[in-house]
């Protein structure tokens, strides 16, 4: 099989943890020159904007130096340029480094905070957040985590390694714990395996329970319970479906505390409410390294704030540290 040219190296820095924006010109077309290609492909809403690209030196070629846009069209040519992103709401909590290696970072993610640039999240992301923070614009995620969900993500620190850590989720030789506060159910037998199929339609907020063979599996186990009529679970999936430890905690009839989208899609869907966090957690993650060979075992220092000692609903507040693995170092 032929292997295809990996592209060139970007001629531009990353702006505040993210990467500029590579265009690769297709093979064939009517287009004489750079610019009616990419009037065409931004579309004549974006014209002004791509008239001041073009007059500011914005869009770069492969030697860094500005492309006009009457230069020629040329096949196969890549050209770079940034974006420009609206302002993006602060999400109030910091990522928690618990894990730091010359390979992997493995951070303690708060809720609200996408793991990385996607929509309308793109700088306020715990990948863009953690290139900024830690010096690392090569810094790429190997996994990712809900939005709405806190606790741990591991990051690759070189490209070239990515896939071998990329490889370890796609192959299930990661063991994930996850803590939930949902309803307590006295008539639910626990432990239970939870099997389905779950399908999960582009452009659709929720995934959902369809007839067929499962592709998803969670054990769910109970780990207390309190007068008021909440629970703690701990949640071990078996498989990676999205939204699937959600989905099956709905289906069980113990729907997970401040779920915008489970049971039912409610108006806070798209974007969750800040003064009542989803409570799931991301608690622990286990992996022997595929590079150097060693064995992780860590562990999320948040507390689901539905379940602190301050009770429920204290306006998303969380606390958050270093777990797992102790006597690591955290940096060098």
């Amino acid at each position: 099989m032929r292997r295809r040219t990996p592209p060139p190296p970007s001629p531009l820095p990353q702006r505040d943890g993210i990467d500029p924006v590579r265009v690769r010109l297709p093979g064939l077309g009517p287009w004489a020159t750079v610019g009616e290609h990419l009037s065409e492909r931004f579309g004549p809403r974006r014209a002004g904007l791509l008239a001041e690209m073009f007059a500011a030196g914005r869009i770069v070629g492969t030697d860094g130096q500005a492309v006009p846009p009457d230069a020629a069209y040329v096949p196969g040519m890549f050209v770079w340029f940034h974006r420009d992103l609206p302002p993006e709401e602060p999400v109030p909590f910091p990522v928690e480094v618990v894990y730091r290696d010359e390979h992997v970072v493995v951070a303690d993610k708060p809720h609200f905070l996408a793991t990385t640039p996607r929509g309308s999240h793109v700088t306020e992301t715990a990948l863009a957040r953690l290139r900024r923070e830690l010096g690392l614009p090569t810094l790429g995620a190997a996994h990712r985590l809900d939005r709405l969900t806190a606790g741990l993500v591991l990051f690759t620190v070189r490209p070239e390694e990515r896939g071998a850590y990329q490889a370890l989720f796609r192959e299930r030789r990661v063991h994930k714990v996850y803590e939930a506060v949902a309803p307590y159910d006295p008539a639910l037998t626990l432990p239970v395996t939870v099997r389905s199929r779950i399908l999960k339609e582009r452009g659709e907020l929720a995934a959902r329970e369809v007839p067929g063979e499962p592709n998803a599996v969670s054990r769910v186990e109970l780990l207390a319970h309190r007068p008021d009529g909440l629970a703690r679970y701990r949640l071990t999936p078996h498989t990676g479906q999205t939204h699937q430890l959600r989905v099956h905690m709905s289906a069980l009839g113990v729907p997970i505390r401040h779920d915008p989208l489970y049971p039912e899609v409610t108006a806070a869907g798209p974007a969750g409410d800040p003064r009542h966090p989803l409570q799931l957690l991301a608690r622990e993650l286990a992996f022997t390294d595929p590079v150097t060979g060693k064995d992780h075992r860590l562990r999320s220092g948040r507390t689901l704030s539905a379940w602190s000692p301050a009770g429920e609903d204290d306006g998303g507040a969380e606390t958050g540290g270093p777990g797992g693995d102790r006597g690591v170092p955290r940096g060098q």
